[in-house]
């Protein structure tokens, strides 16, 4: 694949990212611009000016584990950087996927599903990739009703096209910067994602704030933290979230909110289960109406 464009900016990105004192160069006279000169990468990474000129270039096609490993070092990578690196690596090496007219619809598993619905006191849902909840328990439907007002309900199309999002999420920047950092995570691991490069370019041509960030090359994987939110109906609170991967099904993870017991964030959450609740009686209690 030829992702040269992508790979050159990911590493002249990250290399403006490291002075000098990081890498424990010594710095002579007035630099320019910020960061490490290629020469000095070259170096720390064991390897000639010319060949990291090259791989500076894009051409990462047979570079081996090593050389890229020794790079990593050089340029002070988290594991999520050197995972990306080598995704993008491996990449440039593939041979290009057959294109299929019609994508593969990604299903839930019924296992996975009574999963989630049995965490009756935590927001529990499913996603794919890009970002789309496949699967929701009742109040992880209640703490993102907004979300699902669209259809498919996409957290990063949320975050970034909807005015809302700057409510829900009073750490907005934060919960946009990392989902354009897990978004181009998943755009090195999977380059043949036609759907993923569409939901990409639709965010690129509306949003100004996610094409400044995801000219910034970070990058991001979805663990474990905290989030807040801001609920139109109950307030604010501030949950704890750990996402774990779907055996068996790749690209699919669960999500899951919960709060300390005796906590703010606790009580918040007894009363979004409360809220959800009278809000499906309002819609039963309307629905027999029509029909009567």
């Amino acid at each position: 694949m030829d992702n040269r464009a992508e790979v050159s900016a990911f590493l002249k990105s990250r290399r403006g990212k490291i002075t000098p004192e990081q890498a424990g160069l010594p710095v002579y006279g007035h630099r320019r611009v910020p960061g490490l000169r290629r020469g000095e990468v070259a170096m720390l990474a064991g390897v000639s000016v010319e060949y990291y000129t090259r791989l500076e270039r894009g051409d990462l096609s047979g570079v081996s584990d090593s050389v890229l490993d020794a790079l990593a070092r050089a340029l002070r990578l988290d594991d999520t950087e050197r995972d990306h690196l080598h995704a993008l690596a491996r990449a440039a090496s593939a041979t290009p996927a057959p294109v299929r007219r019609r994508p593969k619809k990604a299903t839930v598993r019924p296992g996975v599903l009574r999963i989630i619905e049995g965490l009756h006191d935590q927001p529990a849902y499913v996603r794919n990739n890009r970002m789309d909840i496949l699967a929701a328990n009742p109040l992880a439907r209640a703490l993102h009703y907004e979300v699902f007002e669209q259809q498919p309900a996409n957290t990063c199309r949320f975050v970034f096209l909807d005015p809302r999002a700057t409510r829900l999420y009073p750490d907005w920047e934060r919960v946009a910067r990392d989902g354009v950092g897990a978004l181009r995570v998943e755009a090195a691991r999977n380059p043949y994602d036609r759907e993923l490069s569409n939901l990409i370019g639709e965010l690129s041509t509306r949003s100004d704030a996610f094409r400044t960030l995801w000219g910034a090359h970070d990058v991001h994987v979805f663990t474990e933290g905290t989030k807040r939110f801001h609920h139109p109906a109950v307030g604010e609170m501030e949950l704890v979230h750990e996402s774990l991967d779907v055996s068996g099904d790749p690209g699919l993870s669960i999500t899951v909110y919960s709060a300390d017991p005796g906590t703010p964030a606790a009580d918040a959450l007894k009363l979004l289960a409360s809220w959800a609740a009278s809000q499906d009686r309002d819609a039963t209690a309307s629905r027999a109406d029509t029909e009567r």
